[in-house]
């Protein structure tokens, strides 16, 4: 099949990092929210059952998110920038679609090439000294059933659509008759590997080009 839109997730796919691991562990919180990000992203618990509660524990500042904003770029899985070019060569169309903070993973997306309505985050609102207010709680990206949602909306019948990602969540567009590739170069996870329809391994993203052109 031709693809001509490919979504990407983020975190332990386009970087090596989880931002939210990240921002836990600048505030001595990190062990305690990678259990947490590792029991959904393995489908063990809803996304939304622990989503609210992280971001309340660690309540990041904007400039926790600028930091966190450079240790993506900083942590760009191998392959990457030449996946992304020659999607771009091909004329596919690329979305990234996260469940990250949207701000964290612009300068990313810029850095890509990717357009900024073409990044799929949740939204992180500061108060007027830059600490911590909330997160768009009405973001379907927030919770179990969000990406699938955020394909069905992008999916167009002339130009079938692709989701790349790591975790359960990604795997969840495969409610919308949208096919999946499970990235396993970062974290290799037994239910992705199930899901998927088809699984890559090794560092580098570039590995996943076989099954789009």
């Amino acid at each position: 099949m031709s693809f001509g839109i490919i979504c990407f997730d983020c975190d332990s796919t386009l970087s090596r990092i989880e931002g939210i691991d990240e921002l836990a562990g600048r505030v001595g919180l990190g062990e305690a929210m990678a259990k947490l990000t590792d029991a959904a992203m393995n489908g063990e618990v809803p996304l939304e059952a622990v989503y609210e509660k992280r971001l309340s524990l660690i309540r990041p500042d904007a400039d926790s998110i600028d930091w966190l904003a450079g240790l993506y770029i900083a942590a760009l899985v191998e392959g990457v920038a030449d996946v992304f070019s020659a999607l771009s060569a091909h004329g596919k169309e690329v979305h990234i679609v996260s469940g990250g903070l949207r701000q964290a993973i612009l300068p990313l997306a810029g850095f890509l090439g990717v357009p900024e309505n073409h990044v799929h985050a949740v939204d992180i609102y500061f108060n007027a000294d830059g600490s911590y207010r909330d997160f768009d709680q009405t973001s379907p990206l927030a919770r179990t059933g969000g990406k699938a949602q955020i394909c069905r909306d992008l999916k167009r019948p002339e130009s079938p659509l692709l989701m790349i990602g790591d975790g359960k969540t990604d795997m969840e567009a495969k409610q919308e008759g949208v096919s999946v590739i499970g990235f396993g170069g970062v974290a290799a996870r037994p239910i992705v590997r199930e899901l998927a329809d088809h699984f890559v391994e090794g560092p580098s993203l570039a590995s996943v080009l076989t099954h789009i052109l």
